[in-house]
């Protein structure tokens, strides 16, 4: 079963790769309508979340965002960083 992190939540995802891709989508369509009652400009971000578990290109995406942001976080709040998972180390490239 395909699962998403988020620091101490697991949000459980169907095993079905097209279920999956479906999700994903409608995530990212209800985000962009998000100025819209009950949907939300939050839904974009967990929509390519989603996709990012199929679609590598998405994936390569998500993965240099976290890195980027983790670098940023570390220095200028290392104590956030910290508790968001980000050790401090540095990675070599």
């Amino acid at each position: 079963m395909a699962k998403l992190k988020f620091g101490d939540r697991t949000l459980k995802l169907p095993t079905s790769r097209l279920a999956r891709i479906i999700i994903g989508i409608l995530l990212i369509f209800g985000g962009i309508l998000g100025f819209l009652p009950i949907l939300g400009f939050w839904m974009v971000p967990l929509g390519l979340m989603i996709l990012s578990i199929d679609i590598p290109t998405v994936r390569r995406w998500r993965r240099k965002t976290t890195v980027k942001l983790g670098d940023w976080l570390i220095k200028s709040y290392p104590k956030v960083a910290h508790k968001l998972g980000f050790d401090g180390k540095k990675r070599s490239n």
